[in-house]
Order: structure tokens, then sequence, then C-alpha cells
């Protein structure tokens, strides 16, 4: 910010070293302006024993600084291996894990206020949306949006985070913080306020130390019973779709062991696993499993897996991403359902049923379901008649449904009794388009004597009808599940001459983009490595077009040099 820049040098100082500056009774920089919040004391013996030295305590539990932020466990994580490598303080992993988990459960984020931002701890590359342009150059210049979504401050924390970033980095101040090119200059003859000042006040007032989701948690949070069988529906790019169960056993100081199993329900051998997690704040499970690697393909189940889940306070169910490679780019996307001991539905493998379409087996999978159960005790609904239970177990049913060519179009609830599983199925009259995804992609150079590893990039396809509206794209559209393709590489054509296809890498059957080697490429024409951008294309081997065409998807994928910094590459349960 054009003016603090100048007069808060002894503040950055003690922003960017955590040198103690006069305080004022509340424990902040007595110059400090407008009034302060009340800090959130701290209340660990640690933490106040291993921080106080630099963070000073005003005599109610405050620490500068500390009081007066919150974050996720990955944010307290970072801040704790910042303070170990630039300032000095020396904690055993035993106490940095300590400090880490007591900061997150007091001066975490509200299970509302991480929702939004889950992405981030799960390593998902997505499409950040700005609320202004000058967001974007603020923060987008140099990381994802996300990371300061991730903390709540004080106005004047903001302010110092500013300060903190130009005595880290101080090419900022020129590369993002200031407007670039000549002074706007507003309507009353001065200067336009600086893209930081703007992030400063936008976050002060979205983002602050005191929020109505905050508070309302204050009063909720207590230890989360999550001991027994939970039910899980996942999906895995390359892998398909899952079910299965996690049976959690309680340890000590929200600590948690798990037994996992996986089952394709598209058929193949079941994924066995054991774990390892904590619980922050009361909502946050962070993990990890082992088990045994399914192959020694690059998106195979590898021995270990690191979990990230969004645990319900009212623990009602979870939901996460279970990942691994070298950049997180393989996964599972995860649901989990604590199991009642009564019946329950959890999927089934029947994405759509064609109208008209006889005999057709539906594979339903639950829990504790009924010894027996007849044709009538299954509804799908007007238009699909259940006409055989081909077989019957506590967890799964097989059934027999004819569908009727007058059978209304759309999504399916799937009842049996008075259990209810949303979304079952759906009936459809022809498959209208696929889609790749993701949409986009990015893969990353590497290996083969690099010392950087290469980023896969995994796709997929995914069949639609276009639903009783008839329309592309729309909301009542049907998803159909995975369709059979062969996969290509086709120019993305932005130069004359463009090559790139034959350099960046190649695509297997399976829709796994394996990219090139990092270095230097002689045989380039226009470049002097094998980066570039291209189009991943699906062609469907049976499904046609109105015009008999063979149905055909896009995907645009970048394949970019390696990541050079890798910002906080592990995260400890």
């Amino acid at each position: 910010m054009r003016k603090t820049h100048k007069l808060r040098i002894g503040i950055v100082a003690a922003a960017v070293l955590s040198v103690p500056v006069a305080l004022a009774q509340d424990g902040f920089p007595a110059n400090s302006t407008p009034p302060i919040p009340a800090g959130i004391p701290v209340t660990s013996p640690l933490v106040l024993a291993k921080c106080s030295g630099c963070h000073s305590n005003d005599g109610r539990g405050n620490l500068t600084r500390i009081s007066w932020i919150r974050t996720t466990p990955e944010g307290w994580q970072e801040a704790v291996k910042r303070m170990m490598r630039l300032n000095g303080v020396k904690l055993t992993p035993e106490e940095a894990r300590a400090i880490v988990k007591s900061l997150s459960d007091t001066h975490g984020l509200a299970p509302d206020e991480a929702k939004p931002v889950m992405y981030m701890a799960e390593r998902r590359i997505i499409d950040e949306d700005y609320p202004t342009p000058w967001m974007r150059q603020t923060c987008g210049s140099c990381h994802a949006l996300g990371r300061p979504l991730q903390w709540r401050r004080t106005k004047q924390e903001w302010e110092l985070l500013v300060n903190m970033h130009l005595g880290y980095f101080p090419d900022a101040e020129g590369a993002a913080f200031r407007h670039r090119g000549p002074p706007a200059m507003g309507p009353d003859g001065h200067p336009e306020p600086e893209p930081s000042e703007l992030a400063v006040d936008y976050f002060g007032k979205n983002y602050g130390l005191r929020t109505p989701e905050w508070t309302a948690w204050e009063t909720r949070v207590r230890k989360a019973k999550l001991d027994g069988k939970w039910l899980i529906s996942a999906h895995s790019p390359g892998h398909g779709d899952f079910v299965g169960e996690m049976n959690i056993s309680r340890g000590n100081n929200d600590e948690f062991t798990t037994q996992i199993k996986l089952q394709p329900i598209h058929g193949g051998p079941a994924v066995e696993r054991t774990g390892h997690a904590v619980l922050y704040a009361g909502y946050s499970w962070r993990g990890r499993d082992r088990g045994t690697p399914s192959s020694k393909d690059a998106n195979a189940i590898p021995a270990e897996l690191k979990e990230t889940m969004w645990m319900s306070p009212d623990g009602t169910g979870g939901f996460g991403r279970w990942f691994w490679g070298d950049y997180n780019e393989f996964g599972f996307d995860v649901k989990l359902t604590p199991a009642q001991g009564s019946p329950m539905l959890i999927s089934t493998d029947t994405p759509g049923l064609k109208a008209g379409s006889q005999a057709q087996r539906v594979r339903i999978y639950g829990d504790s379901l009924p010894s027996r159960i007849a044709p009538a005790d299954l509804d799908f609904g007007s238009g699909i008649s259940v006409k055989r239970i081909l077989s019957n177990s506590p967890s799964e049913v097989v059934a027999e449904v004819d569908v009727a060519s007058n059978a209304a179009l759309g999504r399916r609830d799937l009842a049996l009794g008075r259990v209810v599983l949303p979304k079952a199925t759906a009936v459809y009259d022809r498959v209208d388009y696929i889609k790749v995804a993701p949409e986009d992609a990015l893969a990353r150079l590497g290996g083969d004597g690099s010392p950087r590893p290469k980023g896969y990039a995994q796709f997929e396809v995914v069949a639609y009808s276009r639903g009783p509206d008839g329309k592309e794209g729309t909301a009542d559209d049907i998803e159909l599940g995975p369709a059979d393709v062969n996969w290509s590489i086709e120019e993305f054509y932005e130069s004359f001459d463009d090559d790139d296809k034959e350099f960046v890498g190649y695509l297997n059957s399976e829709g796994l983009f394996t990219p090139a080697i990092d270095g230097s490429n002689p045989q380039r024409k226009h470049l002097n490595d094998n980066r570039g951008n291209v189009w991943v294309v699906a062609t469907a081997k049976s499904l046609k077009d109105r015009d008999n065409q063979p149905l055909t998807a896009k995907s645009y994928l970048v394949v970019a040099p390696p990541l050079y910094i890798m910002w906080d590459r592990e995260t400890e349960p």
C-alpha cells in the first residue's frame, strides 16, 4: 500500500522477524487504527511457552499476531514451518504437531467458512472466481486465491500480511501490489487506491477475525463422535466408481485409526487399507492410509494415500478427497455416510435406463438390507417395473426391471419401503453427447533424469442425454455414466507451423496422459523444450449422433514446465 509502505518500516521488520514492537493494551501495535477487535486467547501451555518469546503476551493470554488470526490446519502448519526455518524456533516433531493441533482447534475456521475453500486442502486444480480484476492481480499473480481465503484476520493483520510479502518478496510491490503503468487518477484529482489497498479493504470487510459463522460455531464446538462403521461411495478418474465401508476407532487427542474396504462397482479386486487420522476443530479430517499398491502404472493406487475430509458437525456425513501423485493429481472423490444399523441405500451401478428397454439388471448397494426383498418392495417410480429379484444380501440387491417406452424422462429416486435413495438412476431416450472430464487440464514435464517429477493428467468421458427440454447444456440434462472411446491428441493451433502434439507427450488407451521429459529439445522448431498445448480428443466407439457420426468431445491440455517451487509439499496429519 502506497503510504503504508513508507511509514511502517519498523512494523515490516516485526511482521517478518517477529520482533516485539510497542503494544497497546490489547496486544497490538499502539499506532494501529481503527480499533482492534478483542483477540482470541491462547490456552495451550505449549503454545504459550514456545511462541511468547517473540509474540508478546498481554497478560490475558493474547499473543501478538496469533490471537488476531484464524486459519486451517494447513495454514498453521505453514506458519509453524516458517517460524522454524526463518526465525529459529526449536520444536520437536511431536511439539510441532501439538501446536498445529491446538491452534487449529482454537484459532481455526468454522465449518461453514472452511467448506468453500476445501479445494485447497484437497489439492484440486480448479478455475477460481476472482471477485474483482485487481484481486486477480494482487493475489493471482503469484498463487491461488484460495491461499488468503483460508485465513481470517483483522484489517490490521491483513495490512501486516502485505508488509510481510514486501519483506520476503520485494518484487511483489511492482508486480502485484501497485497499479501497472501511470498512476490512475480518481474524479477528485487524487490517485486511485493501489490494488493492495483495495485488497486489504476487501479482506478486512469480508474475511475478518470475527464473523457470524465463527460466532455461531464457538458455542457448538464439541468432540465429534466418529467411532463405528461409515459407508463409502467414491469415484476415481481412471478407476471408476466404488462402494465400501470405513470402520473408525478413536485413539487419543482426536486421533483415529481406520479399516477401509472399497469394491469397484464394475468389477475388479477390492481395495483394502488401514489408516491413521487426526480430526482438527471438530470437523477437519486429515489422514493417511496404507495398502498394497495395485500396480506399477503411473495412476495406480499406491501404498499410501493422503486423506482430506470435511466431516459434518451434526454427524450426518462427510466428503473429501483421498489423493496421491507427485503433484497430487490422482485421487478418489469420497462421500461418507454413517451406518445406522437399519436399512440404508447408498448407490446403484446403473446411472441410466433407456426408455423401452426390457430385462435390465440394476445392482443396488446398501447396508443392513432386509433378508427378503420382493419386487413390489422396490419402487423406481412410474414407468419402471421391477420384474424379479435376482439376488439379495445385507449389502446388495440385484433387480431386473422393464422400462416403458413412454416412461417420463429424467432422474428417478429409488425407494425401499420408507428408505429413499435420491436420483438413484434416470430414464433417457438416447445418448445425445459426450463430455471429457476435466474440460481443461494441466500436466508438467519432468522425469527421465530430471530432478523434477512428471505431472500426469487423467481424463475420462461421460455420456449425456439432453433431457426433457431437448437442449444441450441445461439443468435437466441427464448424466449416463462412462462411455467407451478412442483417445487421440490434436494440435491446438496458436502459431504458424505449430508442432506441440509431436513433443508434449502421449495418451494411452485409458485416457492417461504422460508428459515428455523436461529440458532442452533441439528438434523443436519454435521452442527449446517440450512444453505446449494440445486438444485431448475422445471419439466414441459405438455412440453416434443424429447424422450417424461418432460422438466426439475435447479437453484443452496445457503441458507446462515442472513446478520449481512447491509450497508446503507435505501435509502431515
